[in-house]
């Protein structure tokens, strides 16, 4: 399924194929949140998203999975200035985090290294679920980087972009089998997917 970015928060987003196909060669340009769509009250703004910090986070938001890795990350401009989160939860505890920017990078950059850092917050043969509001990143690993692998770490439409990032993610998983990777509803209400958010969003501040 195809990933976009919002030209206003600048989040990745999706929409459906039965969509696209009614609109041949549209390239959607604002995410369902900032169009106002169908945003619950739960959801915020693009503006105040970007500035919410880990404490209004813990204090508006109790929903989703309770334990977990939830990671995060983006740019803005997509590419541009960027930043990555990572929080690591056990029965609603945070366990570790770890966070970082990058002066200039893009979208998925900052997903796959949010994804790195999460292998690195588990210790070793310690079950846990890895969450990513990224379909593409977790694609990306799920289920389209072992196919890259047998042909040489190539696509059949040409090289496989950041690569540097993709390998050590994907071979990461695979050393940890106790580790499960999955997708998560961005800007729903889950309070850990909200705070990666913010982690990912200090470099703003």
């Amino acid at each position: 399924m195809p990933e976009f970015t919002c030209r206003d928060c600048g989040a990745s987003f999706t929409l459906s194929e039965s969509v696209l196909a009614r609109y041949p060669g549209w390239t959607p340009r604002q995410c369902n949140d900032c169009r106002g769509g169908s945003a619950s009250p739960r959801r915020r703004s693009s503006t105040a998203r970007n500035k919410i910090s880990t404490q209004e986070v813990l204090a508006g938001f109790a929903g989703g999975p309770q334990s977990g890795v939830f990671t995060d990350g983006g740019a803005s401009p997509n590419p541009g200035p960027g930043g990555w989160g990572a929080v690591y939860v056990v029965e609603g505890e945070i366990v570790a985090e770890q966070y970082g920017a990058e002066p200039h990078t893009t979208n998925n950059r900052m997903e796959l290294t949010a994804l790195l850092a999460a292998l690195e917050l588990v210790p070793e043969g310690t079950p846990a679920t890895v969450f990513s509001d990224s379909r593409l990143a977790v694609q990306t690993i799920t289920e389209w980087a072992a196919g890259w692998e047998k042909r040489g770490w190539k696509r059949k439409t040409g090289p496989v972009e950041n690569l540097d990032l993709v390998k050590p993610v994907f071979y990461g998983f695979r050393r940890r089998p106790e580790l499960e990777l999955t997708w998560i509803e961005a800007h729903a209400g889950h309070r850990w997917n909200e705070y990666a958010d913010a982690l990912a969003n200090r470099w703003r501040t």
